[in-house]
This record gives structure tokens, C-alpha cells and sequence, in this order.
């Protein structure tokens, strides 16, 4: 399976999956059409899924036109989400299966920045390949989704769930928000030199305009905060003693940062 990384709006990120097997493809919340057909087009590939993580209109706006244009495509979306995501014909709940040519996705139901979020895993063919997360607004590259629509409890319970996940995954998450995550989290848990190491990677990186996207699960786990509710250090640094008093308290000041 081949992702294409598209940029959309001011900083989303929409992932094309192509099969080149079958040359069908499936899109990853379609923030914007445009970049989509224009890749599609690129690849001689058709549209057979539209696979969106939650209703929000930066994530589903391209959901209309692309129908137009491949009236056959399947939209998926979370079973909480139904009435909300246009297009949608399959309403998905935890451990159900999506699958597009040669290749199937787990869904993972991840509530917190909205009731209703879910991610796709594509787990590893071989013992080679690394799996693929794609998990919109739940997990950032080095940070994680405000909560709109559920508790820090709900939150916690989804990123514990993609942090079980093997380390080598790649995390393909739907905004380009990591220099400012990392900025963040060196105000929580700034002796950690693998943190330290990241952030100033990333600022190069951004300073040549290089996406920081797809980020890897096993980096996340040493240097995203919201990932590490259970740190000693962190859990000192914002004054609390247990997971979910931590993790509110991070993303309270997350907001306010």
C-alpha cells in the first residue's frame, strides 16, 4: 500500500492509499476534494472509499465532490457519527474491518476530541513492514486533540489504546502541528533528552518547510506528553498524582499555551 501525503487548507493533511495492485484507491478525511482528484488523476486510480475519522468540516469538506466525481465510493465514518458525516453509507464500531483491494484496516473507536472518533489500523503484512495508524485528531505528532465532545477519561482510554500498538507503527496524523507540540512539551518534561534531540530536529525541519508527518509510534511513546500521563516527572510537573488528573491538567494548559 502506497500513502500519498496531501496538503490541504492551512496546515491538514489528507492521505491518499493506493493500491497499485488493483489501481484503486481509498482517502483518508478529505479535508478539500482538489489535491485528492488531482492525485487520483496523477495515478490513473479509482476512488473506491472515503474514510473519515470524525464529522468535523475540515476533515469531511471534500466528501461531496468526491462523490460526484465517483458516485461507486463507500463512505465510512464512526456509528456515533451518523447524521453528521455527508455521503455516509457504513456506520463503524470498535474491531469492525474496512478493507479496500488487497488491504484491511481494524477500527479503533477512540472518543474524546469528539464522541464519535474512530481510527484505521493497517496492521503489517510481514514482519518487515511497519503498520499504518491513521488517527485524525486523536494522537498529534508530539501532542494530542482538544477535547470538544468527551472527558479526559474518554481521551485517555483512546491514546492507552493506540499506545499499545507496536512501536514501529506510522503515525499519520491529519495536521501539521509538531514544532508547537514539542514547544509545549518542553515546558512539562524538559530534561528529556530524547525530547530535546526531537524538537530541535523538528525546528530544522520545519524551517525548510519539510513535513514532520508520518511520525513513528515508538517516538511518541518517549516524547509526547499525552502519552506519558503516567510519568513520574510530568505527573511533578503539573502538581497531580494519577493518570487522568495528570492528563487534564496537560491538556489544560495545552489550550491556554
Amino acid at each position: 500500500m502506497q500513502v500519498h501525503r496531501l496538503p490541504a487548507l492551512s496546515d491538514n493533511y489528507i492521505f491518499l492509499l493506493h493500491d497499485p495492485a488493483q489501481n484503486v484507491a481509498a482517502v483518508v478525511d478529505p479535508a478539500d476534494a482538489v489535491p485528492v482528484l488531482h492525485c487520483l488523476k496523477t495515478l490513473g486510480a479509482e476512488l473506491v472509499a472515503i474514510l473519515n475519522t470524525h464529522h468535523h468540516a475540515d476533515h469531511v469538506g471534500g466528501n461531496t465532490s468526491l462523490l460526484q466525481q465517483f458516485p461507486d465510493a463507500v463512505v465510512y465514518g464512526g456509528a456515533e457519527d451518523r447524521g453528521r458525516i455527508p455521503g455516509q453509507q457504513v456506520f463503524l464500531q470498535e474491531g469492525d474491518r474496512v478493507s479496500f483491494g488487497d488491504h484491511e484496516a481494524k477500527v479503533l473507536f477512540v472518543p474524546g476530541h469528539t464522541r464519535a472518533h474512530i481510527a484505521y489500523y493497517f496492521a503489517p503484512v510481514t514482519a518487515n513492514e511497519a503498520g499504518h495508524l491513521f488517527c485524525g485528531d486523536t494522537l498529534f505528532s508530539g501532542g494530542c486533540g482538544r477535547l470538544f465532545e468527551g472527558t479526559p477519561t474518554q481521551m485517555v482510554q483512546s491514546l492507552n489504546k493506540l499506545r499499545t500498538l507496536p512501536d514501529n507503527t506510522c503515525v499519520w496524523c491529519a495536521h501539521e502541528y509538531t514544532l508547537k507540540n514539542l514547544e509545549f512539551a518542553l515546558t512539562v518534561d524538559s530534561a528529556n533528552a530524547a525530547l530535546q534531540q526531537r524538537f530541535a530536529a523538528v525546528n530544522v525541519a520545519r524551517s525548510q518547510h519539510e513535513a514532520t508527518i508520518p511520525s513513528n509510534l515508538g517516538v511518541e511513546k518517549h516524547t509526547n506528553p499525552f502519552l506519558r500521563w503516567d510519568n513520574a516527572g510530568i505527573q511533578a510537573a503539573v502538581q497531580a498524582d494519577n493518570d487522568i488528573q495528570t492528563f487534564a491538567r496537560l491538556r489544560g494548559m495545552k489550550d491556554r499555551f
